[in-house]
């Protein structure tokens, strides 16, 4: 049997995490430990409780959840995935460049929830399709863009992984597009997210767009 993806609650509405826990409380294989009201209780949690997976609110009082995020991430605690009731493109850009694993509206249903849930604790990254799209667009929209000095710390498989990732393509689909195994895959987002100093693939997805791969 495998283990249980253990998940920390952080939104400063007490009603919006008693859904949220009443959601994944019927998805098998998730359980969630704890829940936090603002972004510093959040911090001090995940580093108590060790989740696998944050699902952080954006907008909380004191420390709110981008900046959570951010220390989360830094101090190795967990996976983020960050929702909100907004899809400003200043939140969006905060939270994914803070390293969060991916970006859902809470409108988001129960079953799409757990998936996501268990897509971040695999390592894989989900960000709503609309939001990808306008992503895209907008760096589409910056011009062309130059090609940076980090890019010769890599190898030119660890750039073509990264290339991938710029294409928002899961472990599965980079294993077929390479031809390589998913273990080596994994093998390789782990190296080049440690040569670029990064914490999450989505920041590698960024790095990879604004590179132009």
């Amino acid at each position: 049997m495998s283990a249980m993806i253990r998940v920390l609650l952080a939104d400063d509405h007490a009603a919006i995490r008693s859904g949220l826990a009443l959601m994944l409380g019927a998805a098998e294989g998730i359980e969630v430990v704890g829940e936090a009201g603002d972004g510093n209780a959040a911090v001090e949690l995940a580093g108590r409780l060790r989740p696998d997976v944050v699902l952080m609110d954006v907008r909380m009082p004191g420390l709110d959840g981008i900046a959570a995020t951010a220390r989360i991430l830094a101090e190795g605690h967990a996976a983020v995935l960050m929702l909100t009731t907004f899809d400003l493109d200043s939140y969006v850009y905060g939270a994914l460049r803070a390293g969060a694993s991916g970006f859902l509206l809470k409108s988001v249903d129960g079953p799409r929830l757990a998936e996501a849930v268990r897509t971040v604790a695999a390592g894989e990254a989900i960000i709503e399709p609309a939001i990808t799209k306008r992503l895209l667009g907008a760096f589409a929209a910056s011009g062309p863009p130059e090609t940076p000095d980090w890019l010769d710390a890599l190898t030119e498989r660890e750039r073509d992984v990264l290339s991938c990732l710029g294409k928002g393509y899961s472990n599965a689909q980079i294993s077929r597009e390479l031809y390589v195994a998913q273990a080596t895959v994994k093998t390789h987002v782990s190296s080049l997210l440690t040569k670029l100093g990064l914490s999450s693939r989505v920041q590698a997805a960024i790095r990879a767009r604004e590179a132009g791969l």
